[in-house]
Parts: structure tokens; sequence; C-alpha cells
């Protein structure tokens, strides 16, 4: 049976130049989560240039030869991360956006649209989440 570590045993292995040790052993390293209940980013991007788009990797899959060049984007993280899900709808009840990207096993949620659309998304989830969810939410920053 592999000998558990703690976190600080095997940070004190690796800079402590006993990193050898460890050397054909099994490791195993657990992703742990807290999920608290809340929106900790809520950005609205303003009129966007096409690198923008790309470098996000908004212009593939779906949005393929799409070109949302000038709209904004709303860039939301949650956590737990599956309310996203509930996010995503809360988004679209409350502007004309679409769905850029979302990831239930992340926290991340992006909308596209114009920058009012954008921005009542963005609001209406943040109202949302914290007026009927309870979660704690973040100010709403803008650029």
């Amino acid at each position: 049976m592999a000998k558990r570590i703690t976190r600080q045993e095997f940070l004190d292995l690796i800079f402590s130049g006993h990193y050898e040790e460890l050397k054909g052993g099994e490791l195993r390293i657990a992703r742990v989560r807290v999920p608290g209940r809340e929106v900790d980013l809520a950005q609205i991007i303003g009129v966007s240039e096409r690198r923008v788009y790309e470098n996000l990797g908004l212009h593939i899959g779906l949005h393929a030869g799409e070109d949302h060049t000038g709209e904004s984007i709303g860039i939301m993280h949650f956590t737990p991360w599956e309310s996203t899900v509930v996010a995503a709808d809360v988004a679209l009840k409350n502007g004309d956006v679409e769905i850029g990207f979302l990831d239930r096993f992340c926290g991340t949620l992006i909308v596209l649209g114009n920058r009012t659309d954008v921005h009542s998304a963005v609001q209406g989830v943040v109202d949302f989440f914290r007026d009927v969810l309870h979660f704690s939410v973040c100010d709403i920053t803008e650029s």
C-alpha cells in the first residue's frame, strides 16, 4: 500500500532535495474543491476585436464561420461549478445573447452579444444568484 503524505510533506520532499525518494513510487494527487456559493467574476468586455474572440476560441465549434467583431463579451465564474447551467438559462432570459462557452466542470460562462444585452444578461445572473439563490456575488466590472 502506498504511503500517504500530506501536501506539506510532499512540498518538503520536493524542495528539500529528496525528490529522488519519490521516483518509481506511486504518487497520487487529488484535486479537492470546497464548493462555495459565489459568483466571483462578472466582467463585461466592451466592443471587442476579432483577435479577442480567436484567443478565447470563440470562433470555432458551434460559432465556426461567425464574425462577432464589435460585439461585447460577458465572462462569469461560479462555484459550485455546476451552477453555470442555471446561469446560462438566466442569462438567455435576461438578454438577447448567445452562449459562447459554458464549462460546468470549471464554472465558467461566456456570453456574447451587443453591449446592452450582455450587460442585461450579466446583471440578471448576478441579481438572480444574489437574491434568489443567496450566493455571495462580486461587483460587475466593465472595460
